[in-house]
């Protein structure tokens, strides 16, 4: 039996915002953009893995979620709460410079971590954590 990750979902506050960053600065494919009751959902995926998608959704994507649960997420993303993603890439220290560049918020340069790989971490437009990592040889 074989199992293979399709999709993985992040929280944005604001899809155009989001949009700004996971296509323009890390150069994803837009692959859909749809409505439903008020919500917006994006997915974005690496060219390399179109088996994979990333979908931008609202921090509660629920639509029949009470007011004080859409509340108590927005809070949670705002605060950097919620869980992110790990991005793996061939050359840290050049996504390091592109995302800084663009004017992505750094939470760590890039550093040689003793379990193998070089990562370096950013904030994306939402608050969510990402890292980069880079195997070591």
């Amino acid at each position: 039996m074989e199992i293979n990750l399709s999709q993985c979902f992040i929280a944005v506050d604001d899809h155009d915002k989001a949009l700004a960053f996971y296509r323009d600065v890390l150069g994803l494919e837009v692959r859909n953009d749809v409505g439903f009751e008020g919500m917006r959902w994006v997915t974005v995926g690496a060219p390399a893995q179109p088996d994979v998608a990333i979908v931008l959704e609202p921090p509660l994507a629920n639509p029949n979620a009470s007011p004080a649960d859409k509340q108590a997420m927005a809070e949670r993303l705002a605060k950097g709460m919620l869980r992110g993603v790990i991005f793996s890439t061939d050359d840290v220290d050049a996504a390091f410079a592109r995302i800084r560049d663009a004017g992505g918020e750094v939470l760590q340069e890039p550093v040689d971590q003793p379990y193998g790989v070089r990562d370096c971490a950013f904030r994306d437009p939402s608050g969510n954590m990402l890292r980069f990592n880079q195997v070591r040889a």
